[in-house]
């Protein structure tokens, strides 16, 4: 295309000419952490926008101006001009669609396809010949053409190819992150045909200023995502081993990421909890991709087996830092501050947290949690434990921080400490007070 112009930088990247205006008007499917900052970014470049959820209370708060994934302020959401809609016949006003759906896994690590397909099957209805839909949601290759294109034809009656068309476009929304937003990253498109992503790509260059990247093909792109997390699941899990063994040699583990980090090829990480709908749920997409195909992905799993066993690790550890500090197990008190998935956000789901809370009540021990960033209810509701503000009326026995939120931050450890009687015991899974504790006599590990 003429207005196609390769980025110097990286000739892998182009950077596309954003139309003045755009024939397509957008929907999107699914208004969460990744649905509504897509739908504000395309609306504050002038598109009409719609966006449809099944959640009427969501779409009522948005209708207020509140975005419950916390992802688009109050004064963003009233500087632009979408629809919102329960009523999925709003779907029938546009004719470029985003599917920005969860995929979870279920209980036995295998990818959860309902809500997509649940929401394939309700766009079916209301598409329009000429229409693009373009899938966003994290799945493993060959999803999008093998499962959601089928649906829509079957439901719809129209023909994939020919009266519409399918595409796919990676999510890159990080929850909580106010540097890596929709126009500030480049975004990996991809269609069924070479004329369609670059439709695909024109319309995604509009609010994506920083350029898009034409996967070859669909399942490319597919591919691109789940190995984006994988990535990072594999990195997390090395050093979360790394961990484990430098603890027991009695070697501080942040001292020698420190160390190692003045390498100039050295890529720093660092052990924690791994959970969310990301980094802890997509390697399993592509492990149930590969074991279609005959392959088991061993790195993968093994990954994911040591990651998943780091919050019974901590809670053990809490066990025995009680025991050393002469303190009973059973009847112990104990405050976990930090119960989102990861710092500064507002998403509790899949929390490895409550893996830790869940050991901590196998051995009868009274769990109290503080989480700054959710409603009192939630954290009763969701890890079964009594929500307390900070200091907690009584005095605990030791107290677990899990999230470096800046709330907590700003808490000196004189004050940690001060939550405490007897002997204070804390595990610091992030090592925010690592240099404060030395010289303390307080029991203290961290990660």
């Amino acid at each position: 295309m003429d207005n196609v112009q390769q980025s110097i930088k990286d000739p892998t990247i182009d950077i596309v000419q954003a139309p003045a205006t755009s024939p397509y008007t957008i929907c999107v499917v699914g208004l969460g952490y990744v649905g509504m900052p897509l739908a504000y970014n395309f609306a504050s470049n002038g598109l009409p926008v719609y966006g449809f959820d099944i959640s009427q209370e969501k779409i009522t708060h948005l209708q207020n101006g509140y975005d419950p994934s916390h992802e688009v302020t109050k004064e963003q959401l009233g500087s632009v001009d979408i629809t919102y809609s329960a009523d999925a016949a709003i779907i029938a006003e546009a004719n470029f669609i985003i599917v920005a759906v969860p995929t979870p896994i279920d209980g036995n690590n295998q990818p959860d396809l309902r809500p997509v397909e649940a929401a394939t099957k309700t766009i079916a209805q209301y598409l329009s010949p000429g229409s693009i839909v373009v899938f966003e949601s994290t799945v493993y290759p060959g999803v999008t053409e093998e499962v959601c294109l089928p649906i829509l034809e079957q439901v719809s009656g129209l023909r994939g190819g020919e009266d519409f068309f399918v595409g796919y476009s990676p999510e890159r929304v990080n929850p909580g992150d106010e540097e890596h937003t929709i126009d500030k990253i480049i975004k990996v498109v991809s269609g069924q045909t070479s004329e369609v992503c670059d439709i695909i790509a024109n319309v995604y260059s509009i609010p994506c200023k920083a350029g898009v990247h034409k996967a070859s093909s669909i399942k490319v792109a597919e591919s691109a995502k789940v190995i984006e997390n994988i990535q990072r699941d594999l990195n997390i899990a090395l050093f979360n081993e790394l961990s484990l063994i430098f603890n027991r040699l009695g070697i501080d583990t942040h001292d020698v990421i420190e160390a190692a980090g003045t390498k100039w090829n050295f890529h720093k990480y660092h052990p924690g909890l791994v959970g969310g709908h990301c980094i802890g749920v997509d390697p399993y997409y592509l492990v149930h991709k590969a074991l279609q195909v005959g392959h088991e992905p061993r790195i993968i799993t093994a990954g994911r087996a040591i990651n998943n066993a780091m919050p019974g690790h901590i809670a053990q550890e809490v066990i025995k830092m009680l025991i050393q500090a002469h303190k009973k197990v059973k009847g112990a008190r104990v405050l976990v501050m930090g119960l989102t998935f990861k710092e500064n956000v507002n998403d509790v789901r899949n929390s490895k947290v409550g893996d830790i809370i869940k050991v901590l009540h196998e051995y009868e021990i009274e769990v109290y949690g503080h989480e700054p960033h959710v409603d009192d209810d939630v954290v009763t509701s969701v890890f079964g434990v009594s929500a307390t503000e900070l200091p907690p009326k009584e005095p605990v026995d030791a107290v677990i921080v899990c999230n470096r939120h800046k709330q907590f931050e700003a808490l000196s450890f004189d004050e940690l400490c001060g939550m405490m009687r007897d002997v204070q015991v804390v595990f610091d899974v992030k090592g925010m007070y690592r240099s404060a504790q030395k010289g303390s006599g307080v029991v203290y590990k961290s990660l």
